[in-house]
């Protein structure tokens, strides 16, 4: 199967482009209330799944690089939802930790997003299946850019 000569409609990078664009915007609505884009909760889910680790592992954690990250970071720390703070056994390498307001929004936060899910009217089965399909593709997909080095 080729993707030459198909109209845009029929191009599966471009539908998942939007449906991406569309959980942003739905998932942005759902956290404005919390002051934090959907980057910024991806960040404090890795976070909430392991606290306490540097720019680095967090960027490989959450697919960002450290340019994109480190301002991300930067205004979370503002907001009072991480600290940065220079390793003592390392000081090229920036620790970052959970505050305490993090630690306690974080079931309200899950429940408030929650009902973004929820929004789709898909049972369980059906959201673990496409889960498992998007996880496989973007597997296979990253494959391809580690193998030609993109």
């Amino acid at each position: 199967m080729t993707s030459a000569n198909r109209l845009l409609d029929e191009q599966l990078c471009f539908s998942i482009y939007k449906a991406s664009k569309q959980f942003i915007k739905i998932y942005g609505t759902a956290l404005e209330p919390f002051g934090l884009t959907y980057t910024q909760y991806i960040v404090l889910l890795a976070l909430w799944e392991k606290d306490h680790q540097t720019v680095t592992d967090l960027g490989k954690m959450v697919d960002l690089d450290s340019g994109t990250l480190t301002p991300l970071l930067k205004r979370m720390a503002t907001n009072g939802y991480v600290t940065r703070a220079r390793l003592l056994d390392d000081e090229r390498k920036v620790g970052i930790s959970l505050t305490p307001k993090a630690i306690e929004l974080e079931e309200t936060i899950n429940q408030q997003v929650s009902g973004c899910v929820e929004q789709l009217m898909i049972d369980q089965q059906t959201y673990e299946m496409l889960l498992k399909e998007v996880n496989a593709l973007t597997e296979k997909i990253g494959g391809i850019v580690h193998e030609k080095n993109l």
